[in-house]
């Protein structure tokens, strides 16, 4: 598993919204479209007016490596660059393993990945 985050920066809380707004539906072709893309979502930062918050999750290297061929990644950036995008800082994360952060009937865990 992969997870993508960033951090994407306009000039103006206008230019985010915009781009929050010219982007919805690339968002979600990608997420029906495109193999291996488990979810795939670039929200407005409620704390900083200026900025995107990006979270994608892909099943595996190559579904991710697919997805910079797609023309839904071309589409988002031709419309990000549109908005005004001013600044990108990106990370992506192999994720080896997950568990749930409650338990079963939404109790607060003790510990993690303890085996």
């Amino acid at each position: 598993m992969i997870i993508v985050v960033a951090a994407l920066e306009f000039e103006t809380q206008e230019a985010r919204d915009k781009a929050v707004e010219l982007t919805k539906d690339v968002q979600m072709a990608t997420r029906v479209e495109e193999p291996g893309c488990r979810d795939y979502c670039f929200a407005p930062d409620p704390s900083v007016p200026t900025r995107i918050q990006v979270y994608e999750l892909w099943d595996d290297s190559d579904s991710l490596a697919a997805h910079f061929k797609h023309p839904n990644y071309e589409k988002m950036v031709e419309v990000l660059g549109q908005a005004g995008i001013k600044e990108s800082i990106n990370q992506a994360y192999l994720v080896e393993r997950g568990e749930p952060v409650y338990g079963p009937n939404g109790e607060r865990k003790e510990a993690f990945f303890a085996d």
